[in-house]
């Protein structure tokens, strides 16, 4: 594939490092940036052909086969209008709107058009979450009944983030996003989230935005997606997810303490990983940083499906989801009450069972709890069906 990288910004520059990495085949022929400095040298330094600071000369050029936008989330909407009018496929880095209206436009438009899209989300794509949810998806832990993700770094690295006007918000809408789409990844993003309780603050930050909150999403199936997020988070970025199932329960430590550590008294004397905070004393440098986070399988399941003509695993409709739930956080974080998500088209299950997970231990009881002591006895705690009551037994 022949991509327009629209941005060249960090993002645009991790987007270009797994393109470009292990000799790929597919190659930005073209960038578009605000900057002409700054332009110049990322065509230089990534050993693309041209660069503009046209973004209609970057999203027409013939050559061009997928535009990627990279850019704030206030130049989401002109970007991928303008990629759509040109029949291009387009994908969209995180997340696809500063809010659900806006996203719904977006979705609108890319549908409209009939070009393809696709949602870059790419923490759904890390080797470790793809190796997970194919767990959860054989059975390895039974029914999902709660997700919890979390990150939380020192702040994002570019001042239109921290303008929620440029924004659309600011923890919420910059990490939130990840972890929502984590939760319904796991849970099933054909199970409808139905309504979010969501606390969120300014603590430490001097800005307009939240810069720590902590959600929780119900779906129909009475699964719960916690989210906790923060731009107050010392010492690095951090992003751990859990994943408790009726059987079973797994635990993902994807940054951070990741089992690579170093120690240096002198310094590092480089760059050690996104939202490091010193490259000094102990330190956690990640392997590979674009493979880890998961931008390697997530172009490749882009390009795959493009040229198989079927549906990527993250779409712009996911992203629309993922905004509209965002929505409902912010609401709830202000009236300090479960609010419901409004969903303009739901597209998955209208009915589903609700999650139960009782055991029958025999014709007269339910199984709450079997154990070993530590003296080596067995017991198991039971409800009887008749009358309640909770007894325990020696077996």
């Amino acid at each position: 594939m022949n991509i327009a990288m629209l941005g060249t910004g960090l993002i645009g520059t991790f987007y270009t490092m797994s393109l470009h990495g292990l000799r790929s085949r597919d190659k930005v022929v073209s960038v578009y940036s605000r900057s002409e400095e700054r332009g110049a040298k990322f065509a230089k330094e990534n050993n693309i052909r041209r660069w503009t600071t046209n973004l209609q000369e970057a999203v027409s050029d013939p050559e061009v086969d997928v535009v990627v936008v990279g850019l704030p989330n206030d130049l989401h909407k002109e970007a991928i209008f303008a990629a759509a009018d040109a029949g291009k496929a387009v994908l969209c880095t995180k997340p696809l709107g500063r809010n659900g209206k806006e996203a719904w436009k977006i979705l609108q438009k890319v549908e409209q058009a009939g070009v393809f899209h696709g949602y870059l989300e790419d923490l759904v794509y890390s080797p470790k979450h793809l190796k997970a949810h194919a767990s959860v998806e054989n059975g390895a832990i039974g029914k999902v009944l709660w997700v919890r993700s979390r990150e939380a770094h020192p702040g994002p690295h570019s001042d239109w983030f921290w303008n929620p006007e440029k924004s659309g918000g600011g923890a919420i809408i910059d990490l939130g996003c990840h972890c929502i789409e984590i939760g319904r990844s796991f849970i099933g993003k054909n199970i409808r989230p139905v309504e979010v309780v969501c606390w969120a603050d300014t603590q430490v930050k001097p800005i307009a935005a939240e810069d720590h909150a902590i959600g929780l999403v119900k779906y129909q199936n009475g699964a719960i997606g916690q989210f906790e997020v923060s731009w107050c988070f010392r010492g690095g970025m951090e992003l751990k997810d859990e994943v408790a199932g009726v059987h079973g329960s797994i635990r993902l430590d994807n940054f951070l303490r990741t089992g690579f550590e170093m120690f240096s008294a002198p310094g590092k004397k480089g760059y050690v990983a996104e939202k490091a905070e010193s490259d000094s004393g102990w330190l956690f440098p990640v392997g590979d940083e674009v493979h880890e986070l998961g931008y390697n399988d997530m172009f490749a399941d882009m390009f795959n499906a493009i040229e198989q003509g079927k549906k990527p695993i993250e779409d712009f409709y996911d992203g629309y989801v993922v905004n509209a739930i965002m929505d409902a956080c912010y609401k709830s974080a202000k009236t300090k009450k479960w609010e419901p998500v409004e969903i303009k088209e739901w597209r998955g299950l209208d009915e589903v069972e609700p999650l139960s997970a009782f055991v029958e231990y025999d014709e007269n009881h339910w199984l709450v709890k079997e154990e070993i002591l530590p003296d080596g006895r067995k017991k198991v705690i039971l409800k009887e069906k008749g009358s309640g009551k909770i007894i325990e037994k020696e077996i």
